[in-house]
């Protein structure tokens, strides 16, 4: 064999080589399209929230690609979108094997000072998080009971009773964020909350917004806004050490005290800024959620408005039946829900003496009353779902997730799908009576070892506001057909305004 012929079997040998070699390590990825450069779907994905039907977007390309994982992009990042109760299952339950908490830069940008995004150590915030979840759990939450109960009355006294009208959306914040105040910094002036209140709009409706730091963006507000409550927690948390190492504050149970009571203090300016980032996370999530879904609550409170507002008004998804309708006339109606509502709850009011606030033995009896709560959370979830990173190369329902590729799981996939609810658009808070819903389900909280760590705190200020509300107004809304839009959490675009009416 001449020189020539040798070189080019060499040659294509190689390219064979390289051609297999390609074929064997190419990773078969998740069906989807990456959309527009840079930008990917992102604009479709939150067009899709602002016309108020945020599941379309994830619907309408779980039904397109894959029932069990699809590829998008979204915020400039590829990503994996997880579907139906083996896709929840396998994230929540893959933390810290297959991914790892992950959050937009945006929002790292808002909520922390600059000098701390390098310093985020995973032992630090597995440790953060642990005091978290005890402050939390249902054991210490106890104590807290008769405050929630005492400035939820005072509440409803100061701004609904003198009116006849209310709007509920915006006094349902202002009400969690006081609580929020109060129980994680022990503040209780409401100037003091009032000051904080304000920047907090701003911050929470730049969360998701685009990045674009020019003065009058939604982004650029929200930093200025995040900049304003960080400095001022900065000042709240030196006065606290301050009063902590003079003995005045020794035996509170507010979250910053205790906080700050372990004993970790380094003495560095960075610790003081860490505590502040953690106290802005707690803020925002009470702000945002829990606010959220009162006004959800709320709006179940008629029968009317489960017939109308509470179950999705878009159009049929992947999940409707053949031959479903979203028309509401033809949409049934678990009737008998708001009398046995209100039945419990005046139970509970007659055991009580007139100066005697709740208990956790009260709270315990509201089981009927946490059905309705989470059978509104089922039709207008208070999120969407959560991001994640892939830390390692792994496999899903045939596919290929690369390491770095964010994923995300969606409420949507299973809370509206027949598979999982029977006559999925039917308010129906038999569902969780018994068993409940099947695991992975059922997920207004996430699931597995990231389980939101407010859940518990949540279903006390939900179930007291509850209790306050039921036992003292009947609900007529004013504006029928208002619509909701997502940003990202469901907002009603009026403010949900409420007619006070008194009981018969």
């Amino acid at each position: 064999m001449d020189f020539f012929a040798t070189c080019v079997l060499y040659l294509s040998l190689c390219l064979l080589f390289v051609v297999f070699w390609k074929k064997r390590v190419t990773p078969h990825l998740p069906p989807g399209q990456k959309g527009w450069p840079v930008l990917g779907e992102t604009l479709e994905f939150m067009a899709a929230g602002w016309s108020g039907c945020p599941e379309k977007f994830m619907n309408d390309r779980a039904a397109r690609y894959s029932p069990d994982v699809f590829r998008t992009n979204l915020y400039g990042k590829d990503m994996a979108v997880f579907c139906g109760a083996s896709g929840n299952k396998f994230l929540f339950s893959g933390e810290n094997k297959y991914v790892t908490p992950w959050w937009l830069e945006s929002m790292g940008k808002i909520t922390h000072f600059p000098e701390t995004l390098g310093n985020i150590n995973s032992k630090d915030v597995m440790k953060k998080r642990g005091f978290l979840l005890e402050f939390l759990k249902p054991e210490a939450l106890q104590h807290y009971i008769p405050v929630m109960d005492f400035m939820t009355r005072d509440h409803l006294a100061t701004d609904w009773s003198p009116y006849k009208e209310v709007k509920v959306f915006p006094l349902s914040k202002r009400y969690t964020f006081a609580l929020a105040c109060r129980l994680f910094m022990n503040i209780k002036d409401p100037q003091i909350v009032s000051k904080f209140a304000k920047p907090f709009a701003r911050v929470s409706s730049g969360f998701t917004a685009v990045p674009i730091n020019i003065p009058g963006t939604p982004f650029n507000r929200a930093m200025e806004g995040g900049k304003v409550i960080r400095q001022e927690l900065l000042n709240i948390i030196r006065r606290r050490k301050t009063e902590i190492l003079e003995g005045k504050d020794s035996n509170a149970r507010d979250f910053l005290s205790q906080w700050l009571l372990q004993g970790d203090d380094d003495g560095t300016v960075f610790y003081d800024m860490d505590a502040s980032n953690k106290i802005m996370g707690l803020l925002i999530a009470s702000h945002e959620t829990t606010s959220t879904s009162i006004t959800i609550v709320e709006i179940t409170f008629r029968i009317d408005l489960v017939a109308s507002e509470v179950l999705v008004k878009c159009q049929p998804t992947q999940f409707a039946a053949k031959g479903s309708s979203n028309n509401r006339k033809n949409r049934p109606v678990h009737l008998g829900f708001t009398r046995a509502l209100y039945t419990q709850q005046m139970e509970i009011a007659k055991s009580k003496g007139p100066d005697e606030f709740l208990n956790w033995d009260d709270v315990q009896k509201m089981k009927y009353s946490w059905t309705v709560a989470c059978e509104s959370m089922r039709l207008l979830p208070p999120a969407q779902g959560a991001f994640r990173e892939a830390t390692v190369d792994f496999s899903f329902a045939g596919y290929t997730i690369p390491k770095g590729w964010k994923t995300f799981w969606t409420v949507y996939s299973t809370h509206k799908n027949p598979k999982y609810f029977p006559d999925p658009e039917k308010f129906d808070p038999s569902r969780f009576e018994g068993n409940g819903p099947a695991p992975f389900t059922y997920v207004p909280f996430g699931g597995g070892p990231r389980m939101c760590p407010g859940k518990e705190y949540a279903r006390l200020e939900i179930l007291i506001f509850m209790h306050n509300l039921v036992t003292k107004f009947k609900l007529e809304k004013v504006i029928p057909d208002e619509k909701f839009i997502y940003y990202p959490s469901p907002v009603p675009v009026k403010g949900l305004l409420i007619r006070l009416l008194p009981h018969n």
